[in-house]
């Protein structure tokens, strides 16, 4: 990978990051927010919400590093496909977000939204080459 390339993924990783942190984070700030589009037959769904609000910013901090950049990468598509029947409910049943009504074509563009995440999680955290130690060889004389 040449250099102006690994910037670009370095840049890709922190915004990706940076999203799945905020997002998280908003889970805490905000639960009533994600109260309203959860699908009434989920059970618990305040500890549902904090686990997900947990799983986004352990994912969004795992992409950073090396080390746990594939398996947090792993965590976010299984996250992502998860809270997917949250984003159908909200879809069908015409929610908004906070209270503020959304119209139907957004609601409905959410869906393929969350194919490209899974995407730019995949290209950044799955796909990517890591940078790996050359191994070093001696020859026997």
């Amino acid at each position: 990978m040449c250099a102006s390339s690994r910037q670009a993924m370095t840049i890709l990783r922190f915004l990706l990051s940076l999203f799945f942190v905020i997002a998280g984070a908003m889970h805490f700030l905000s639960p009533q927010a994600y109260m309203q589009i959860m699908p009434p037959f989920l059970p618990s769904p305040l500890f549902l919400i904090y686990l997900s609000g947990v799983c986004e910013i352990a994912g969004g901090i795992g992409v950073l590093l090396p080390r746990s950049r594939r398996i947090a990468g792993y965590g976010l598509i299984a996250l992502l496909i998860a809270v997917f029947p949250a984003n159908i409910y909200m879809a069908v049943n015409h929610l908004g977000v906070s209270g503020t009504p959304l119209p139907d074509w957004l609601l409905w563009l959410r869906l393929p939204l969350q194919a490209v995440l899974i995407l730019w999680v995949w290209v950044c955290a799955i796909k990517s080459p890591t940078i790996r130690r050359a191994k070093t060889h001696t020859l026997k004389t």
